[in-house]
């Protein structure tokens, strides 16, 4: 169970009952031309409860286990009374052991998301059948949030709630809606979490647990140790980068944690900040400029 797991890292006495996720969810809607703006604000207000009170796993939260994360949501366009067209980026985050820092482990950007909303119209979630493109996509990202924040505390841990999440995928196959189909785009939901089920890309999510518990969660007390073991994950992603080259599971990690990486070796040896460029430019070349103040 998660809670044995956790409390190993933060050494909690207590047990208080939560749920998985605290989402904080932002609607922008300027571009939206109405007199209705209160519309918008129930939006963030019923997605949030939605979010944060659903039970999503069988396990047990400590209130400061749950997981931090935020949908920041652009709607484009209203082209009709009570359909939507909308951008979403997904963010969340995970604590390092023994510090007030938290890692980001998420940023995606979903670009193609059409809803209806209705103000006062209970939202309803069905995991065998497609009820709505709103509680389908706060589903599917919720599933993927827990899944990855699983995989940094037991190898591939977090394998399940990718089944859930494909599971969503494939229930959505029967609506007209863009974002779960393979053929849209290289990088939408569908693309998200076979990347995520890949066995060839399986690297990646190796590496999340290596990165997190073996590296920043041991940071503190054993650096250069802690160092080693983050580029030898950052290995294991050049490697999955090689055989599925610019995936959407590397793009969506490098989104995630190229700053990061970019300060953690900033002050370290010569041959590790060599090392860190090396893979890091492999791997991200679009950011090459980035990385090269590893190495000046």
């Amino acid at each position: 169970m998660r809670i044995s797991t956790i409390l190993f890292f933060i050494g909690l006495t207590h047990c208080v009952f939560a749920q998985e996720l605290n989402c904080r969810v932002i609607v922008n809607a300027q571009q939206v031309q109405t007199t209705e703006r209160g519309i918008f604000q129930d939006m963030e207000t019923e997605f949030a409860q939605f979010l944060n009170n659903t039970k999503w796993t069988n396990d047990i939260f400590d209130e400061e286990e749950v997981i931090n994360c935020n949908l920041l949501i652009n709607i484009n366009e209203q082209p009709s009374i009570g359909v939507f067209e909308a951008t979403v980026q997904v963010l969340s985050s995970r604590p390092v052991y023994g510090t007030n820092y938290e890692s980001v482990l998420l940023n995606f950007a979903d670009r193609d998301w059409t809803f209806e909303f209705v103000q006062s119209q209970p939202l309803r979630f069905n995991e065998n059948t497609f009820t709505s493109n709103i509680t389908s996509l706060l589903a599917y990202y919720a599933y993927i949030i827990i899944g990855m924040d699983y995989d940094t505390f037991s190898e591939l841990g977090g394998e399940p709630y990718y089944e859930k999440a494909f599971n969503i995928v494939n229930n959505a196959q029967q609506s007209s809606f863009n974002g779960w189909q393979q053929f849209n785009s290289i990088r939408n939901r569908y693309w998200l979490v076979e990347n995520l089920r890949n066995p060839q890309l399986e690297g990646i999510r190796r590496a999340l647990y290596a990165y997190h518990r073996n590296g920043l969660d041991i940071m503190a007390d054993q650096k250069d140790q802690a160092e080693s073991n983050i580029l030898s994950a950052l290995s294991d992603v050049q490697k999955a980068n090689r055989a599925r080259p610019r995936s959407i599971l590397t793009i969506t990690f490098m989104d995630a944690k190229s700053n990061e990486l970019t300060q953690l070796f900033g002050e370290t040896s010569l041959a590790k900040r060599r090392q860190a460029y090396n893979l890091l430019n492999s791997i991200d070349p679009s950011r090459s400029d980035d990385y090269r103040v590893l190495i000046e």
